[in-house]
């Protein structure tokens, strides 16, 4: 097998379907590059654009895309760079085929491929997928796209890959890493995860945001080697910073335990090494990769029902009792045949005593309506908080008129066996290439790591976490991952000491009644949580007030605790 020395330079243009419209130029245009990489689609994209489908079934793919080729496909072309982009969602070749129209109106030539195979919704009853469904795709590894390239496309769009795919699919073309490569896979897939949500790993949603110009942050590159070392950088003069507090942030983020789960390699996070190298240069290395598991993930879309919102405002005194009132009087007001399957009450306690606004003085209580039938959320529900005007509480009044309600849809996820999935490369001249699946699999093992040496005993200072440690989470289905980590050794051994499971949920008794499961990962300085259940059914369901978890890491860093005065 032959492998090349030089550098792969691979940068990001996209973290989420709706990320920085000019971002694809800005990256075209910053610095030198190879490949430019675009990542479109998440669990709820995937259900905007089932929804895009059923309404028109040439649809399906991310939009945003054609119009930033539109603008910067030729610039691209001049500068030679490979576009890789999962933007075809769950329509890759009407995406490749209208690529290919645009490419024709511009007068730029552009050799188009695809990635296909994912969609396994028209093989549903072959499969044993549930029914009810409106996407069922599965998650696709990058050797397909590297079979894109070394057919010569400029341009590869593909469906559901995993994220860290668009990234390790131009390296195992550049390098000709086969499938027994596992530690440069491994190299590359944490290099693609760091990239994948853009300028995340720029110093965006950055905990310690207040240390650095994040006013615009740039978004990340990849310097990829042959090894499957990289160095994370961005281009010069961009905003933002890389350091090893974002890389970590990053490589925290919707992870669980030290197994990173991917249909080419296993990639074993408690193994990475960050150096920082110069200013916004910061080295992976030490990635150690280990044989696949058997089985792809599969995401699957369905809608879950329909939902509808009431919010009461509740101002000035009396706020509980006030709550109160609204539940025992709405109780009574909404016919029993017209109750839905779930109500849910919450109270956000937003108002502050002797305030100078009247919105600052003020509470919401929110009322949320689930059923299967939407006339259990439409009209009556809306009719029975409205009719309580007048006979209310002191100052009623609604943020907004109840509307009709609306369809909200659930994500979850399943798996097949690797080599059910017809996993193909198709080329620009047509070629249809079988992509296998990875010849050698496993389960992943156990794993510990042992607790570093406590701190002595010493006086401590009741303070936020978040003076001493950073925190990063996001949402896996109806699961919320919560990464925790130190910026130095003393204050690692006592988080790692500190915040166990027990202590996490007293912090966040949200997650009180919920399984919490946590992960050590000491090259890192973190410990990672995993809260299965907090997220409901998952984004699109709306099952609490953050329903990505998104703020879960600073709502975490806002708590206070007993902390050792010499780590302050």
């Amino acid at each position: 097998m032959t492998r090349t020395s030089s550098v792969l330079r691979i940068g990001n243009a996209s973290g989420f379907y709706g990320d920085r419209f000019a971002a694809v130029r800005e990256m075209l245009t910053g610095g030198p590059l190879d490949v430019l990489t675009g990542d479109y689609l998440a669990e709820l994209t995937m259900l905007i654009l089932a929804r895009d489908r059923l309404k028109d079934p040439s649809l399906g793919y991310a939009r945003t895309f054609l119009r930033q080729m539109e603008e910067c496909l030729g610039l691209a072309r001049d500068r030679g760079v490979k576009i890789v982009v999962n933007a075809g969602g769950l329509h890759p070749a009407r995406l490749a085929e209208r690529l290919g129209e645009l490419a024709q109106r511009l007068g730029v030539p552009t050799a188009v491929a695809r990635v296909e195979g994912d969609d396994l919704l028209p093989r549903r009853a072959e499969l044993g997928l549930p029914e009810g469904l409106l996407a069922a795709n599965a998650y696709l590894g990058g050797f397909g796209i590297a079979a894109c390239l070394a057919g010569g496309a400029d341009v590869v769009v593909t469906g559901r890959v995993t994220d860290a795919a668009l990234v390790a699919g131009p390296a195992i073309a550049h390098f000709g890493w086969t499938a027994a490569d596992l530690d440069p896979l491994a190299g590359a897939v944490v290099a693609g995860h760091v990239l994948e949500c853009g300028a995340q790993a720029t110093g965006g949603n950055y905990a310690f945001f207040g240390e650095h110009d994040v006013d615009r942050p740039g978004f990340p590159l990849a310097e990829l080697h042959a090894d499957g070392s990289s160095v994370i950088t961005k281009h010069p003069g961009t905003g933002g910073a890389v350091t090893i507090g974002t890389v970590t942030a990053q490589l925290l983020y919707e992870t669980g335990g030290p197994h990173y789960l991917g249909p080419d390699v296993t990639a074993r996070l408690d193994t990475v090494r960050l150096t920082e190298e110069g200013p916004d240069r910061v080295r992976i290395d030490g990635v150690r990769g280990e044989a696949p598991p058997p089985t792809l993930k599969v995401g699957l879309n369905r809608l879950g029902g329909h939902r509808n919102e009431v919010v009461f405002v509740l101002t000035g005194l009396d706020i509980e009792a006030k709550a109160a009132l609204v539940r025992r009087q709405f109780a009574a007001a909404l016919p029993p045949e017209s109750r839905p399957a779930e109500l849910r009450w919450t109270l956000a306690r937003t108002d502050h005593p002797d305030a100078a606004t009247e919105e600052a003085a003020s509470a919401l209580l929110r009322l949320t309506a689930r059923d299967r039938d939407p006339a259990k959320v439409g009209r009556e529900l809306g009719k029975s908080a409205v009719e309580l005007g007048l006979a209310g509480y002191p100052g009623f009044h609604l943020t907004a008129p109840p509307g009709p309600g609306a369809p909200y849809g659930v994500f979850t996820a399943a798996h097949v066996d690797a080599g059910l999935v017809e996993h193909t490369a198709v080329l620009p001249d047509g070629s249809r290439i079988p992509v296998p699946p990875a010849p050698v699999t496993s389960e992943p093992g156990a794993v510990e790591h042992e607790l570093p040496a406590p701190l002595p005993p010493g006086p401590t200072r009741r303070a936020p976490l978040g003076l001493l440690l950073g925190a990063r989470s996001g949402d896996k289905g109806g699961d919320a991952n919560l990464g925790v980590w130190a910026r130095s050794e003393d204050a690692w051994r006592w988080l790692a000491h500190t915040l166990t499971v027990d202590r996490l949920r007293e912090l966040l008794p949200e997650t009180a009644e919920l399984p919490v499961a946590r992960h050590l990962l000491p090259n890192l300085r973190a410990v990672n949580f995993t809260l299965t259940g907090l997220l409901g059914e998952g984004v699109a369901a709306q099952h609490r007030f953050d329903p990505q978890a998104k703020a879960l890491g600073e709502w975490l860093r806002s708590r206070h605790l007993d902390i050792p005065e010499v780590l302050l």
